[in-house]
């Protein structure tokens, strides 16, 4: 078999990666976990990345049939939406950060009165206890309700049960148990991490295990060992100088990987395709960064920029704005190529993004 090519690798995660849409359900296993971020521009991240993935896909649709899907919004290399079982192998969570005997104590309370109301939301939790509002993460202020609720959810004592108008209700938590062992279930999730972004540059790999042990604190003494298993078990090649992994079964040079279908498509920040920089980088040459918290005056795309794919190609970007009921649209190229060949081939893509928000696409202009 030839050696892969750095052009094999971005055809491969491509098309690995953007499969043909399909059901709600089965896009969420395929993919195994699909990162959340609260930023609307135009729509959540979340929404961003099903609607390439799901046939007939609306803005806010997982948030709405999430109860029904049986998946978790759990943390995992981030946080984000994942099938139960996935959520049920890091539980029990260690977290490395204990809780104070008086925490312990409010959060035992909190625990016996989501048990007594069967779901409870956080403004219920802070009118029945008044816990009064303390010094969170970030040096500001919080409600004291509210950060015990994120640290019984974190340690897997209470779940998500829904969002109310984006905030999160919980319910009581009980992971279905496993027969597996630590290194077992570690292996696990690192095959889903690598289902996720491969190809995987060997940068990236040891990089993601690290994210991992945010959300199995309780196994990061076993980082080292479950990586050197990883490299043993899966495929691999040296390319240009980099060593890439991918799923021992698959094969990146398979003519299915090859055939690239020849469309655009605006891609999230956080979506598979995009989500790795330094794979991104090397596939595509581009440094892309994601720009929401740079300062205004030294963005080089904008607050929110959408890489804009074509076929396998990264020809520039685009910033897309829900203004009232309508959608504006600026495009950037990082290539020369004639506008009036990108209008053409972005005439689907704009049609489905109209469809998805709901709304009508007032202006599309090239900057």
């Amino acid at each position: 078999m030839p050696q892969p090519t750095l052009q094999d690798m971005r055809r491969y995660a491509v098309t690995r990666s953007l499969f043909a849409p399909t059901t709600l359900v089965r896009a969420i296993d395929k993919l195994g976990f699909i990162q959340a971020d609260p930023i609307r521009s135009p729509a959540r991240a979340q929404d961003l990345v099903l609607r390439h993935r799901v046939k007939g896909y609306l803005a806010g649709d997982l948030e709405q049939r999430y109860a029904k899907l049986g998946i978790e919004e759990d943390f995992f290399i981030n946080y984000g939406f994942m099938p139960r079982e996935l959520a049920d192998l890091m539980h029990p969570r260690v977290a490395r950060r204990q809780l104070s005997a008086l925490q312990r104590k409010q959060g035992e309370a909190i625990v016996e009165f989501v048990r007594e109301r069967g779901e409870v939301h956080p403004k219920e939790v802070d009118a029945h206890f008044q816990h009064g509002a303390s010094r969170n993460w970030f040096g500001g202020n919080s409600r004291v309700s509210t950060q015990l609720l994120d640290a019984l959810h974190y340690r897997g004592e209470l779940r998500t049960a829904r969002r109310e108008n984006g905030i999160r209700t919980y319910a009581l938590r009980t992971p279905a148990p496993h027969n597996l062992l630590d290194s077992e279930a570690l292996d696990r999730l690192i095959d889903v991490i690598v289902n996720l972004y491969s190809p995987l540059p060997a940068k990236s790999l040891t990089y993601l295990l690290s994210l991992l042990m945010r959300g199995v604190p309780q196994w990061a003494s076993q980082r080292s060992a479950a990586l050197l298993r990883a490299q043993a078990r899966l495929g691999n090649a040296q390319i240009e100088g980099i060593v890439w992994y991918w799923p021992a079964d698959e094969n990146p040079q398979a003519k299915r990987y090859a055939e690239v279908q020849d469309t655009a498509r605006f891609l999230a920040p956080f979506d598979s395709v995009v989500w790795d920089r330094t794979r991104f980088e090397l596939l595509w040459q581009w440094p892309y960064r994601f720009e929401a918290y740079t300062p205004a005056p030294k963005r080089t795309m904008g607050y929110y920029a959408m890489p804009l794919l074509l076929g396998d190609q990264v020809i520039g970007w685009g910033n897309i704005d829900a203004v009232g009921e309508q959608i504006q649209i600026e495009v950037g190229l990082k290539h020369k190529i004639a506008q009036v060949v990108v209008r053409k081939a972005l005439e689907q893509e704009l049609l489905q993004l109209s469809q998805f928000l709901s709304k009508p696409i007032n202006k599309l202009q090239f900057i």
